[in-house]
C-alpha cells in the first residue's frame, strides 16, 4: 500500500533561491532563473500563490538584508505557514562590512531585530503587523581560527562592541499559531549559539 495515502504534500519555500535552486523545495526568485519554480517579488504586494496555513518549512538565504519591507514579507510567510513551521534566515550581521558592501542591500540586521516578527514586540507601537514568529535561537558564525580559546563571554563582548566580529547571522523562527497577544511579558529570552567555523 501507499505509505503516503491520506497525507497532505509538504509545501517547502525556498526563498530568494537565485543560482542555489534546492532539491525537493519550491524555488522562488523574482527573476526567472534556471531551477527557479516560482517566479514572485517578495517586496511586492502580490500574495504568495498558496493558501493560509498551507507551508510547513522555509528557507530565505541572504534575502532580507536586501528586502524594503520585511515586516510586509514575513507576515505574507506567516499567512501561509503551517503552526509551528520552521522558517531559517540567514544573513550578514549589521556591524560586518558585508552588510554594506553590496549596493543592493536596504538595511541591516542584529540579534534585536527578529524579535519584531513576533506579537510580543509591539506592546507599544503598532505597524500594522499581524504575523507571530517566534524565535527558536540565533547562531552567530565567527571566524574559529582567531575566536579560538575565547570563551561565548568573550566573543559576545567584541560583538558588541566591535565590527568584522560576526561572518553570518542564521536565525531559526516559528510560526505561533494563534498569535500571541501584544504583550511585553510574553518576550522570551533569547537563545544565542557562536558557531566557530572555518572561513576562506
Amino acid at each position: 500500500p501507499d505509505a503516503t495515502r491520506g497525507r497532505r504534500h509538504r509545501v517547502r519555500l525556498n526563498l530568494g533561491s537565485g543560482l542555489q535552486p534546492m532539491d525537493g523545495w519550491v524555488n522562488v526568485d523574482q527573476c526567472d532563473l534556471p531551477g527557479v519554480d516560482l517566479v514572485h517579488d517578495l517586496d511586492s504586494r502580490e500574495p504568495l500563490p498558496y493558501p493560509d496555513a498551507s507551508v510547513s518549512e522555509f528557507r530565505a538565504q541572504h534575502v532580507i538584508e536586501h528586502l524594503r519591507d520585511p515586516l510586509r514579507m514575513m507576515g505574507e510567510c506567516y499567512r501561509v505557514a503551517e503552526p509551528d513551521a520552521l522558517f531559517i534566515l540567514t544573513c550578514p550581521y549589521g556591524s560586518s562590512d558585508d552588510a554594506d558592501a553590496n549596493p543592493t542591500h536596504c538595511r541591516r540586521m542584529f540579534l534585536g531585530s527578529w524579535g519584531f516578527f513576533g506579537q510580543p514586540y509591539y506592546w507599544r507601537e503598532d505597524y500594522g503587523y499581524r504575523g507571530d514568529w517566534r524565535i527558536e535561537q540565533v547562531i552567530l558564525k565567527v571566524d574559529a581560527e582567531a575566536w579560538s580559546g575565547r570563551t561565548d563571554g568573550v566573543v559576545m563582548d567584541a560583538v558588541n562592541t566591535r565590527r568584522n566580529v560576526v561572518t553570518e547571522m542564521e536565525a531559526h523562527l516559528r510560526a505561533q499559531k494563534p498569535a500571541r497577544a501584544r504583550e511585553r511579558s510574553l518576550q522570551e529570552p533569547l537563545r544565542v549559539e557562536i558557531a566557530r567555523m572555518r572561513v576562506g
